[in-house]
């Protein structure tokens, strides 16, 4: 069943952001207990819902999504689920917990943002005045070469972070973070301007491991319980740990940042969830 916004009496223009689409990261376990008392057939049915359900690739499935096998003890596995429709990703843990293997489900944890341009990124304008004020003549080829290359590259940056492509990496990390309000370290005193640079300083140390990990930063301010959602994708789990590693010594992860828990998935079909899981 498709049930979206329209089916509520809205339309989509009531509640979906003018920038960005809504995000959802779903975090489940199975009860072992209660899956063994269902039947085969019971099972079978189940196993045929999650193949259809959780297929990104048929006419009603969400914008994006993607299903994961967590590590540790947290949760079994995830979805991350991306639409214009917040009723349509809401669907995906309805229709799941109201299936044939519903019954034996937890939830145990989820996130509910949704997708946004950060204030701290560059504009067009922002980056002519800096190469003005760098020496660059305004008149000159090189600089509306520069300027003509920033433009377009801001333009796939931008619809990466809003509408974004997941990357067909194996692995990805998702944690909630805030930013501190204590005093001597309350990031919302301070200046736009000194943000900014903490921002910029942050991005660079970033900038080295492209090819290696992806991220997308959601925002759950007035949404959920923590201000941001930083998703990453990597090439290798490796590298997770060492871009955490290595930004955490950023002064605006530093004194400023505080981190939520970190769940680890392995990107997989749904039916791949329900072998390694032994839902057999």
């Amino acid at each position: 069943m498709n049930f979206n916004i329209k089916d509520m009496g809205h339309e989509l223009s009531d509640v979906c952001p003018s920038n960005g689409w809504h995000c959802s990261h779903f975090f489940y376990r199975f009860d072992r207990a209660r899956l063994a008392s269902l039947t085969a057939s019971q099972i079978e049915t189940g196993r045929d819902q999650w193949t259809q359900l959780l297929d990104s690739t048929t006419p009603n499935a969400p914008a994006r999504l993607q299903v994961g096998l967590v590590s540790g003890h947290k949760a079994d596995f995830s979805l991350m689920v991306m639409d214009p429709d917040p009723i349509r990703v809401e669907s995906m843990h309805q229709e799941l917990m109201s299936g044939p293997l519903g019954v034996a489900l937890q939830p145990t944890y989820s996130y509910v943002s949704f997708s946004e341009i950060s204030e701290y990124v560059q504009s067009v304008e922002q980056y002519a005045k800096r190469l003005a004020r760098s020496g660059e003549d305004p008149e000159s080829s090189a600089f509306q070469t520069k300027l003509a290359a920033y433009t377009e590259r801001q333009k796939k940056m931008n619809y990466q972070r809003l509408t974004p492509n997941f990357p067909d990496w194996p692995v990805s990390c998702f944690y909630p973070m805030n930013k501190w309000r204590y005093p001597g370290a309350n990031w919302f005193s301070l200046p736009f301007s000194e943000r900014n640079r903490l921002m910029a300083e942050h991005a660079r140390s970033g900038i080295k491991f492209a090819g290696k990990v992806t991220q997308l930063i959601t925002v759950g301010i007035g949404l959920d319980d923590w201000e941001w959602g930083v998703t990453l994708w990597a090439t290798n789990p490796e590298h997770l740990k060492q871009i955490v590693y290595d930004m955490r010594f950023d002064e605006a992860s530093a004194k400023y940042a505080e981190f939520g828990p970190f769940y680890t998935s392995y990107r997989c079909q749904a039916k791949q969830v329900l072998e390694a899981c032994r839902v057999v």
